[in-house]
């Protein structure tokens, strides 16, 4: 059995009927999103915050730690 990539178009929908069936699988997506309640809302920009300071702190030492290193190579 041949995958639908690989059928022939002999059967294809015209470019509306494609378009309505896009239109109502997105919405049939949407209706399945869950808005995350006030605490939950708070806890994922906590996390979400720790995390970016956590990388901030090591891209600075990463930073600092290759510019000492060039300073020590190349002098000044």
């Amino acid at each position: 059995m041949k995958s639908t990539a690989e059928r022939p178009s002999e059967g294809r929908r015209n470019i509306f009927a494609r378009i309505a069936l896009f239109v109502r699988q997105v919405i049939g997506e949407l209706k399945k999103v869950v808005t995350p309640t006030r605490t939950e809302l708070l806890n994922y920009t906590w996390v979400v915050l720790v995390f970016l300071v956590v990388v901030m702190l090591f891209v600075t030492a990463l930073d600092y730690g290759i510019g000492r290193l060039t300073f020590l190579i190349f002098g000044e």
